[in-house]
């Protein structure tokens, strides 16, 4: 290859500047940069409050005053900031990206500002057609007024205007509407817009004549008692998200710059909902919209917040994810955790009016979040033997916590427990199994065990081995009746002795339960598969009662048919007070047993034995 050839031209070194199509850009910034078209107002008021804000650094006694005129699809607004001179305007006004807030007199004061970004004015060409901005730099006194002219198409117009056109140091911005967004011009919403927007500056800002600014913000307010600020938080909180909270938190953080409060909601909602939060930023409305503002545990919150020192984003409608944002949230969550705290020690019916309406949500992250079921252990209710209790109260009660997995197995062994003296937890309802196990993680030597058949079985006392005995046949007729439906029969005498009969099964019984049926309906192919699967888990049973009197009287029988009719009977009482589905065997078995009765009981045969 020839040596000249392989050299780079030229012309091809030479640097070439970007081409801006300012419409696209405008496009860009309206469709994917801004959520809606009503950021321009707080774009205006923000350089307003920025300009003034970089006046007051040189001058600290300089006027704070931001007006807003809307008439006829125009708006005005006033400030008397630091204004601009003729080169400024080229160069900040005139050049998209750059910030005066980046300019080196202004760095050290950066940190006051509310605007980074230096495309502001940019985005009121989302809803206007022309700027006009007149400005006179406090800086330079002696400069003339000078006046910047914009259009949609990307072109601008420069000139200096006589001094009594602005006589004092400031800024003045006019639009002129785009066909078909005058209604973001008119003064309600205008005064609409400010008013969200800018509820919390601390200048003066008025739209017309009416003061936009309600300083001290409501959370800094004093008030004649707690009671009263509770009330007037209250208050605040429904115009401000339409919802009445159970209680209110406040969130002061002053080493992160931050005070609000944040409202507990009346409702229950999903956990997995992403909460919305309003966060202001200096007093400027930053975003309505914050998700991450907040541990995700914190789900029953909704937040109103205002700080000085998150960062956001370029659209300045959400927050910077770093590690300011991540201490923040931690910070905010242990306010959480110690109110939730302070109402366990001082005030518990509050508490439990939480719990009402969000232990499920509470639940479902405690099953995750160590530190969130270390907070709430003391106070999360249960389904218990001995009543409604927190894990920790019942711990203490007994020295083995025995739970269920089901709410069924719960309502067969509960009556018979609780009379043993076996504490049993129902663990049938969403979460509460899963919050049970996790126990010993966060109340070390805690023994945690799932209570089966076998245990219940071995808490009730054995009977007599000579009674037993004697009732050898009884129970051999009983056992054989019952063995189609996958069920022993034990006799045992336990307490209440009004319960006759108790139904014991566990997990492995139902699922070898399960795969029998499936066998017997099943081809020949899934039969002998089905069969390969059969364990040898633990069959259901069937406890009788020796203490209760209607069993000492059915186990006296003789009949073998009476026998087995009384051992359906019994069988099926026990499903039905445990609460169990019916299978259609069950239900099949049911009514035999009911007109097997029902047969002994109008026609008895000589021979036949009787229930007298």
């Amino acid at each position: 290859m020839d040596s000249q050839t392989s050299q780079p031209s030229q012309a091809s070194q030479s640097p070439h500047t970007f081409q801006v199509d300012l419409r696209g850009l405008v496009d860009l910034l309206s469709h994917h940069l801004y959520s809606s078209p009503k950021v321009y107002l707080r774009e205006l008021l923000q350089n307003a409050v920025d300009a003034i804000t970089a006046r007051r650094a040189e001058q600290p006694d300089a006027p704070a005053a931001v007006r807003l005129y809307a008439e006829g699809g125009t708006l005005r607004v006033e400030d008397s900031g630091i204004g601009l001179t003729e080169s400024d305007v080229h160069s900040l006004l005139a050049t998209i990206g750059r910030s005066s807030k980046r300019e080196d007199g202004l760095q050290a004061a950066r940190s006051d500002f509310l605007g980074q970004f230096g495309i502001g004015l940019l985005a009121c060409f989302v809803v206007a057609e022309r700027i006009r901005v007149v400005s006179r730099s406090a800086r330079t006194p002696d400069a003339a007024p000078v006046e910047w002219t914009a259009t949609d198409d990307g072109s601008y117009t420069v000139r200096t205007l006589p001094h009594e056109a602005r006589p004092e140091p400031g800024t003045t911005v006019h639009l002129v509407a785009r066909a078909g967004a005058g209604e973001w011009l008119t003064e309600e919403r205008v005064r609409s817009l400010a008013r969200d927007f800018g509820s919390l500056l601390p200048y003066d800002v008025r739209v017309g004549d009416e003061a936009i600014a309600e300083l001290p913000a409501p959370w800094d307010r004093t008030h004649p008692s707690p009671a009263t600020r509770r009330v007037a938080l209250a208050r605040h909180c429904h115009d401000l998200f339409g919802f009445t909270p159970l209680d209110t938190i406040d969130l002061n953080v002053p080493l992160a710059g931050v005070r609000g409060v944040a409202y507990v909601l009346p409702s229950a909602v999903s956990p997995a909902q992403r909460a919305s939060h309003r966060v202001h930023l200096k007093g400027m409305l930053l975003t309505e919209r914050a998700e991450q503002l907040l541990p995700d545990w914190a789900f029953f919150v909704r937040c109103v917040l205002d700080t000085d020192s998150l960062r956001p984003t370029a659209s300045r409608e959400s927050l910077y994810e770093d590690e300011t944002l991540a201490a923040v949230r931690e910070a905010l969550g242990e306010r959480i955790r110690s109110w939730l705290t302070g109402l366990a020690a001082g005030d518990p019916e509050r508490l439990a009016a939480f719990l009402q309406v969000h232990h499920l949500g509470v639940k479902s992250l405690a099953r995750h979040d160590n530190e969130m079921l270390r907070t709430m252990l003391p106070w999360l209710p249960f389904e218990t033997t001995d009543g409604r209790l927190s894990l920790e109260e019942f711990a203490l009660r007994h020295p083995v916590v025995h739970f269920t997995r089901t709410v069924e197995e719960y309502r067969q062994v509960a009556p018979i427990a609780s009379a043993q003296g076996i504490g049993v937890i129902n663990g049938g309802y969403t979460y509460d199994s899963e919050l049970v196990e996790a126990l010993p993680s966060v109340r070390p030597g805690t023994v945690v065990s799932e209570l089966d058949a076998d245990t219940v079985t071995a808490h009730l006392d054995a009977v007599d081995p000579a009674e037993e005995l004697a009732l050898s046949g009884f129970l051999m007729a009983a056992r054989a009746k019952l063995d189609p439906l996958g069920c022993d029969v034990v006799l045992r005498a336990f307490h209440p002795l009004s319960v006759p009969a108790l139904h014991l099964d566990d997990r492995a019984a139902r699922h070898e339960q399960a795969r029998a049926e499936a066998e017997e309906q099943a081809d020949d192919l899934w039969a002998g598969i089905l069969g390969s699967l059969r364990g040898s888990a633990p069959r259901a049973r069937l406890v009788l009662n020796h203490l209760n009197p209607l069993i000492r009287r059915i186990s006296s029988l003789r009949d073998p048919e009476l026998i087995g009719t009384a051992t359906e009977s019994l069988y099926g009482q026990a499903l039905l007070m445990a609460q169990r589905p019916l299978r259609p065997a069950d239900s099949a078995l049911l009514n035999r047993a009911f007109i097997g009765l029902l047969e002994w009981a109008t026609h008895t045969e000589p021979g036949k034995d009787d229930l007298r």
